[in-house]
């Protein structure tokens, strides 16, 4: 679509636009804290699994939080579907929700709402948060289990209806979300949370009208847009024009150990993209299919993360981006295809999105991460009370190197922007013991920058029962380093490693009893250039703290240790010319 800035005539004064950005930069991290300080459940609290976004009277985003960057680009998608079934009859004081992957939605854990604002009787805006609740129902707890087959067995599906209408709350969808649910009060609480926050940036866009009009905001607000716009065009068409293709691979569904191919070919064509994901992998058994709005808004944040730090994140980069996956494929199912796990699949699209931007922008993309955080769910019931609980625990792993150092450890996948559990959270909220939360020594790929550590944690279940489930990858094929960089090491989960030392696959769900042990260790992440050409003194650091061994150091950078095992400088350099 061409810009219509060029055809635009009125008058946009530069400071006031500065600050109408600022303003809505400010009003969605305002709200994104509020969600934060009044949310009930530890996976909305303490692992910050939510989205908080503002779009315009017609849906369109104008400004977005630093939160799960991977949910944002799937909110145009609802916003069409709320905008065709409410557009006439949408009140103040109006909340509409809905979660239903089929209709606007991700997957059902994840429930959107949204606000209509409105100054002097005319419709302004949306505020927007997304929260990953707890539990929706269905046949496990957390209804995020990746060996469910179809939709109807993940939980309640909410198609888009009114949570409140003109300030009244709809106590019979209410009662309904309460009746299907297995923590009522973690979940109403969440939607508490959200209400609030969605009032927050209400009250908020209300000041702005107050103080620019609403017939000039508007306009800033169509700006704002075609800036975002115009910034990326200028970033594509610096790039070469051609197609750039990639694949990646998933092990398997969990039901069958056939790789699950994601293949991406981004055609570049002057100010403009082209993604297309024809030949990935029809939609399987298992609950890792992906909903299209999902995959692009994978697609979205990655080229996202090739463009420069001043480019607005709002609707005027998705302009420049047109994403396509064949009906029935694993990035665009079709009823009733389970779609619980779906992120798993988000983060291999983020992953090969990115390979295929190396080849076209090298110096700002990284390789590899751990292939997105592991989840480990376990439900169960108190043996006393019948008190149920559900601990949802999202382990969040490492960076792959990039052109110009090393990755992170510790950190959330840069597809979203998400916290570790506290083990002592974990340890006071749930009947778990966490007998190891550690980095993974010589995990990481090797490279001119090595990537991130992966991490272990190791629990200790203190409950008479639990129902276990994992939703891991990267077993079977590795994260990938670049232009020379050496891949990550791959993820392992063993059940009671000092005993019967079972290995486990990367998505199962089990019965297990009291006194397991569940250990995961996470991949490592992709290298960054050719090994043999890493700082010396980069090597001796990570040897003396512990996250390389000399055995890793040597296979990998030609090291060189006297008898008493320490690392010759001097004797490596000759080695490595050699």
């Amino acid at each position: 679509m061409p810009s219509k800035a060029a055809a635009r005539t009125r008058k946009i004064d530069p400071i006031t636009f500065a600050v109408i950005k600022s303003g809505l930069d400010t009003m969605v991290d305002d709200m994104a804290y509020a969600v934060m300080r009044t949310a009930r459940s530890s996976i909305v609290r303490d692992v910050l699994d939510y989205s908080v976004t503002m779009c315009d009277a017609r849906g369109r985003i104008l400004s977005q939080a630093k939160t799960v960057a991977l949910h944002l680009g799937a909110v145009p998608d609802a916003m069409k579907v709320v905008l065709a079934q409410f557009g006439n009859d949408l009140y103040p004081g109006d909340v509409v929700v809905l979660n239903d992957p089929y209709e606007g939605g991700m997957h059902l854990p994840d429930i959107f709402m949204f606000k209509p604002i409105f100054v002097n009787d005319s419709l302004q805006g949306f505020s927007v948060v997304i929260a990953h609740h707890t539990d929706v129902g269905g046949r496990v707890p957390g209804s995020n289990a990746s060996d469910s087959t179809e939709i109807f067995q993940e939980g309640i599906r909410i198609a888009p209806m009114k949570l409140y209408e003109r300030g009244q709350p709809n106590r019979t969808l209410l009662k309904i979300i309460e009746k299907n649910v297995r923590l009522p009060d973690l979940v109403i609480g969440d939607l508490e949370a959200q209400y609030a926050t969605c009032n927050i940036g209400e009250r908020e866009m209300k000041k702005l009208a107050a103080r620019y009009g609403v017939v000039s905001l508007n306009d800033y607000f169509d700006e704002l847009i075609d800036y975002g716009e115009k910034l990326t065009r200028a970033a594509i068409s610096s790039w070469q024009d051609g197609e750039y293709h990639f694949t990646d691979v998933i092990d398997g569904d969990g039901f069958s150990n056939d790789p699950i191919l994601i293949k991406c070919c981004i055609k570049v064509k002057g100010d403009h993209l082209e993604v297309s994901f024809d030949g990935s992998s029809p939609q399987v058994r298992g609950a890792i299919n992906s909903t299209l709005s999902f995959v692009k808004s994978a697609t979205y944040l990655s080229v996202r993360c090739a463009l420069d730090r001043e480019v607005p994140n709002n609707a005027g980069v998705y302009r420049c981006i047109d994403v396509s996956a064949p009906e029935g494929s694993i990035l665009n199912p079709l009823m009733p295809a389970a779609v619980a796990a779906r992120a798993l699949t988000g983060y291999r699209v983020v992953d090969t999105v990115l390979g295929a931007l190396a080849q076209i922008a090298p110096q700002r993309i990284m390789a590899a991460g751990e292939g997105g955080n592991t989840v480990v769910t376990l439900g169960g019931y108190d043996a006393e009370t019948r008190e149920p609980f559900i601990l949802v625990d999202m382990i969040n792993g490492a960076w792959g190197g990039r052109f110009n150092r090393d990755g992170v450890e510790g950190i959330t996948n840069p597809s979203q922007n998400m916290s570790n559990l506290p083990i002592e959270t974990m340890e006071a909220r749930y009947p778990i013991l966490m007998e190891e939360y550690s980095l993974r020594s010589d995990s990481c790929g090797a490279g001119k920058y090595r990537g991130g550590l992966g991490l272990t944690r190791q629990y200790l279940l203190l409950a008479k029962e639990a129902t276990l489930q994992m939703r891991a990858d990267r077993y079977v094929t590795a994260p990938y380093g670049l232009f020379g960089g050496k891949p990550g090491e791959k993820s392992l989960t063993i059940l009671n490693p000092e005993t019967t030392k079972e290995m486990m696959p990367s998505k199962f769900t089990r019965t297990v009893k009291a006194g397991t042990v569940i250990r995961h260790q996470q991949a490592g992440a992709g290298g960054y250039g050719n090994p043999m050409e890493r700082d010396l003194g980069l090597i001796e650091k990570d040897l003396r703290e512990g996250k390389i061994t000399r055995r890793f150091a040597r296979e990998n950078y030609g090291a060189v240790f006297t008898a008493d095992g320490k690392f010759d400088a001097a004797a490596t350099t000759r080695s490595r010319g050699a």
